[in-house]
């Protein structure tokens, strides 16, 4: 869908909230076609940045370890 949004959930460390909030931002812009909103529709983007980064963390921190980590593949040096 975006390459631009990098894989979170990682081996080496735990995603950090600026991580989280920018793979947000990328989706919302992504999903309403605005990179940045008018001033009208500045609070709903705002709010639709603030409840997909909670989701998201919610989501990282819900993921058992185990099988999937086996399939664990690193995220290109294109990504970083």
């Amino acid at each position: 869908m975006c390459r631009s949004i990098k894989p979170l959930r990682k081996m080496d460390h735990p995603a950090t909230d600026l991580e989280i909030r920018e793979a947000a931002l990328q989706y919302v812009r992504k999903v309403s076609g605005f990179r940045k909103p008018s001033q009208v529709n500045t609070l709903a983007f705002d709010k639709a940045v603030q409840r997909v980064a909670e989701a998201t963390r919610v989501l990282i921190e819900s993921i058992q370890p185990g099988h999937a980590l086996s399939d664990y593949v690193p995220e290109p040096e294109s990504y970083r």
